[in-house]
């Protein structure tokens, strides 16, 4: 019984790896790719070509059972969530480092703690509250507001963030409700609906096949980095998958050199730091607070 716990909680980690890989792939594709192309086509392609995936991985198997939903008006607007946030993240990747943009997103646990106390009703004690006003700091040493090194496109980034982190808690919400695989399905299907008429108002074909091609990989990168995160949370609990998000970093620092010749400067550095060990210690706690064999 333990051995089987062991594997599966192992088994949760080499796929949660694979999601954090998927994911970075999605974000340095998506910055090359809003160099040539408008964002809101880029937005479009990357959740059209997600679609596509997610319904030929899915609808084999569950056929129909994809669009039913106890609560389709949650759906619906976290369906909308999807657009907005991805357009903000794109936009903020035109003029951003892969690192900033990565390091700005480590906040998202940081604020799932803070607005679950008002939204869920969940207890928050001076030990997390002093950790999430650490986590801001953190956020300000990246931002340098007032200074030369602040770019308005740092707060795309971190409205990125706070949606996504009201993203994250919608979708727990919906998790009692309805499945996983209808979950995403229906957020693909609004998405590509709601972004069709925005994205066809400033098409621009891409020129040659390695736009196609990028655009291709960020669409298959995203539907097959949100399966692998449904996957690993049926091996594994969240308490135990969440530090290794963060080893996202290291792919959008290894990406951003390689594919845009770019290194992050001493804030960024820095205020990443406080960030990750700010959200680490609120995982550490969430994972006390967790009962075993729960």
């Amino acid at each position: 019984m333990h051995a089987d716990s062991a594997r599966n909680r192992l088994l949760g980690i080499g796929l949660i790896s694979l999601t954090i890989l998927c994911f970075a792939v999605l974000e340095a594709g998506a910055k090359w790719l809003v160099r040539s192309l408008p964002v809101m086509e880029a937005v479009f392609l990357r959740f059209f070509l997600h679609f596509l995936f997610t319904t030929a991985l899915l609808a084999p198997r569950h056929g129909l059972a994809l669009v039913r939903t106890r609560r389709p008006w949650l759906q619906l607007a976290r369906g909308c969530f999807l657009p907005v946030m991805t357009g903000m993240n794109f936009w903020a990747l035109q003029y951003l480092q892969l690192a900033e943009t990565g390091a700005i997103q480590f906040t998202v646990p940081i604020l799932i703690a803070l607005f679950a106390a008002p939204l869920l009703g969940e207890r928050l004690d001076r030990a997390r509250w002093i950790a999430i006003l650490v986590g801001f700091i953190g956020v300000l040493v990246i931002i340098r507001p007032g200074t030369q090194g602040f770019h308005p496109a740092l707060l795309l980034a971190l409205a990125n963030a706070v949606l996504y982190a009201l993203f994250n808690l919608l979708t727990r919400h919906l998790a009692a409700y309805d499945s996983a695989e209808a979950t995403q399905f229906i957020a693909g299907a609004v998405a590509v609906v709601t972004l069709a008429p925005f994205a066809f108002a400033v098409w621009q074909t891409p020129q040659g096949w390695l736009p196609w091609a990028v655009a291709v990989l960020i669409g298959i990168a995203g539907g097959m980095g949100h399966y692998l995160l449904a996957l690993a949370h049926r091996y594994a609990p969240a308490s135990v998958l969440g530090p290794f998000l963060y080893q996202q970093i290291i792919w959008m620092v290894l990406l951003g050199y390689l594919v845009f010749g770019d290194l992050p400067d001493a804030p960024v550095v820095l205020g990443c730091a406080i960030v990750v060990a700010s959200g680490g210690y609120l995982l550490w706690r969430e994972r006390r607070s967790v009962k075993p064999g729960a």
